[in-house]
């Protein structure tokens, strides 16, 4: 019997936001909302920051052009406990794959994450995240 996704994860992570601006998109949400950078990591020639506030995190990266409209949130990340077995669960459930295998970005946190994204019945993409 295949399991629900939610035996392998255990909270919302993060949500993912894509900008043109890193250091404009930090000073607005820590300055002017009141997040609080948790941590900038290198990912290739860019940067990643994360920034919290409560219980909601984001990953706010640099990219050539962001979206700049309605819709400009990325991904929703679900923290994950056990990476192997979610893609192996997914791949039973037949869930629509963004990426073909886990990926990992070594550089994040102390030892890396490893993650796999999928598409939602919108297109929305839904990553599933373990950090290392």
């Amino acid at each position: 019997m295949m399991n629900t996704m939610t035996t392998y994860t255990s909270d919302v992570q993060h949500v993912g936001l894509p900008t043109t601006d890193l250091d404009g998109t930090i000073d607005f949400y820590t300055k002017t909302i009141g997040f609080e950078l948790a941590g900038i990591f290198k990912n290739g020639d860019a940067r990643c920051a994360f920034l919290r506030y409560g219980h909601i995190t984001i990953e706010t990266w640099e990219v050539e052009q962001s979206a700049m409209s309605d819709g400009a949130w990325n991904h929703m990340a679900l923290d994950c406990t056990d990476i192997d077995a979610a893609f192996a669960n997914a791949q039973e459930l037949g869930l629509d794959f963004k990426d073909s295998e886990v990926q990992s970005i070594p550089s994040f946190w102390d030892n890396g994450i490893r993650y796999f994204n999928i598409y939602g019945p919108n297109r929305e993409i839904i990553e599933f995240c373990q950090i290392i």
